[in-house]
């Protein structure tokens, strides 16, 4: 479907979700984080098994819309808080999705752009792509993304990319942990098409369990981390794809 500022595709078991005002270098505005968060959550209550994000024309997204918070500088504080608040839904949003959530960044992906990737599950970036957390060059924070990037890449990357705005290549981002792979560009559209295929292909229950665990532990000591992780093992014994799972192996190793 088309909406105003996006374009959702939930055919197949890869639902991709397109930011399209290429105009506007794909820019995040209150409507465009709206429907964003709307679209994520049609995608979660679908029967695709993974999401994929990315971005009409040549950046992935060059953060919020300045044009349009110029417009808002004389707003009362209410109406900053939620607009705030509408990018901060679709964070939470991507965070308690039980589907994998994967961002495809070709070119510019700066300040909210940046941190939108870095919401997602798994980033893969075009050998091109640039990242960059510059909202303090302008007297603004990257308020909502620093929970994220610290957990990423680490507190000295972290606080050196918010404080600095300094933009880091591709590779670069691969190298501190901000992303997952790299890939050349004949090699983008196949290669992030069979991640994105790979994911959709394993037990949703399996899926959805992983991704449960993983961002739970961000709240759990050692011992208590350890303890989610016997009660989660044991659920997933009990579900139809782990017992399909256990039997399709032990059959081929039997015929072996």
């Amino acid at each position: 479907m088309k909406n105003i500022r996006m374009t959702v595709d939930a055919g197949g078991a890869v639902g991709r979700i397109t930011l399209a005002r290429p105009e506007k270098k794909n820019a995040l505005d209150r409507a465009t984080a709206d429907e964003l968060a709307e679209a994520l959550f049609a995608l979660s209550e679908s029967p695709v098994k993974v999401v994929a994000i990315d971005g009409e024309g040549p950046d992935f997204c060059a953060g919020a819309d300045l044009a349009a918070l110029e417009e808002m500088l004389d707003a009362p504080r209410q109406v900053h808080l939620d607009d705030a608040k509408a990018l901060g839904h679709v964070f939470h949003t991507i965070r308690r999705m039980e589907k994998p959530v994967v961002a495809l960044v070709k070119g510019r992906a700066y300040a909210g752009g940046a941190g939108l990737a870095t919401a997602c599950d798994i980033v893969l970036a075009h050998e091109d792509a640039r990242f960059a957390y510059p909202e303090v060059t302008i007297g603004f924070v990257p308020a909502m993304v620093m929970t994220m990037l610290r957990r990423s890449v680490g507190e000295k990357h972290a606080f050196d990319l918010v404080s600095t705005g300094r933009i880091l290549t591709a590779d670069e981002a691969k190298e501190i942990g901000l992303v997952s792979r790299v890939f050349a560009a004949m090699e983008f559209d196949g290669l992030t098409r069979a991640v994105l295929d790979q994911l959709a292909k394993q037990p949703r229950s399996a899926m959805a369990a992983t991704k449960s665990l993983f961002y739970k532990l961000d709240n759990l000591g050692f011992l208590d981390g350890i303890s989610a992780g016997i009660v989660a093992n044991a659920d997933a014994r009990a579900t139809s794809d782990f017992r399909e799972g256990v039997k399709r192996f032990t059959t081929r190793a039997k015929d072996k």
